[in-house]
């Protein structure tokens, strides 16, 4: 089972690569600027390329929720929710926002230009990208993979303060073509990250079990198959 466990996370990892290659080809194809959830939107030439690219995203997000060992934080908080469903949650709500992308020109929920397509796209979007941030938290913190560990943790900060300072340009409405940028830089990132996730773990598992922990209550024992994954995901 380790074996399958190998080839789900190295094929997650490559999705996540096809739909950030994908992302890029639609954005340097793009006739003018537009920020990255304007690729998808009705009627742009790019909107094509976009969905499947968010598509191949959404696919590595669930493949590697099923197939990764479970993510253990030092941190009690972040490990209220275990990583596979958050991550199930982040590849499901990726989903539907790649298929129900936003109107031309992603209005802000403002405004009549705001439609119930550009809410429920805003929403997926909104609710995927933090869950995606949790796991990352959730691995900067993990206490067993510590390669992993240091990867997240410099991923999720350069996404922080990049996506936070182009997300306030944005809402205020100035330098909108250096928070487009801003956009797609922590797009990159974080899709990266998602590679890099499903990588690293996929070459953990190809060298055998998870190391076992000690913690407060005793010994972890590391984790198994993905169905023994999944069955476990609550307890």
């Amino acid at each position: 089972m380790s074996t399958l466990r190998t080839i789900g996370l190295s094929m997650a990892a490559l999705l996540a690569g096809s739909g950030l290659v994908l992302i890029w080809v639609a954005r340097l194809g793009a006739d003018r600027f537009l920020y990255v959830s304007e690729l998808g939107a009705t009627g742009e030439p790019t909107a094509g390329v976009f969905r499947v690219a968010m598509t191949l995203v959404a696919c590595s997000a669930i493949v590697c929720a099923l197939a990764a060992p479970r993510l253990r934080p030092r941190m009690r908080w972040l490990a209220f929710v275990p990583s596979s469903i958050v991550l199930l949650v982040a590849g499901l709500m990726f989903g539907i926002a790649s298929q129900v992308t936003c109107t031309r020109y992603c209005p802000l929920p403002v405004g009549a230009a705001f439609t119930w397509q550009d809410l429920i796209h805003t929403v997926c979007a909104v609710i995927g990208f933090a869950a995606a941030a949790l796991v990352m938290l959730q691995a900067a913190a993990d206490r067993r993979f510590r390669r992993l560990a240091r990867f997240s943790l410099v991923s999720a900060v350069v996404v922080a303060v990049i996506a936070g300072f182009g997300g306030i340009l944005s809402l205020l409405q100035l330098a909108t073509q250096l928070g487009g940028i801003l956009e797609l830089v922590a797009t990159t990132v974080a899709l990266a990250w998602l590679v890099g996730l499903a990588a690293i773990l996929a070459r953990e598992s190809a060298r055998g079990p998870a190391p076992a922990v000690f913690d407060g209550a005793g010994l972890d024992k590391p984790t198994g198959t993905p169905a023994e994954s999944i069955s476990t995901l609550w307890s």
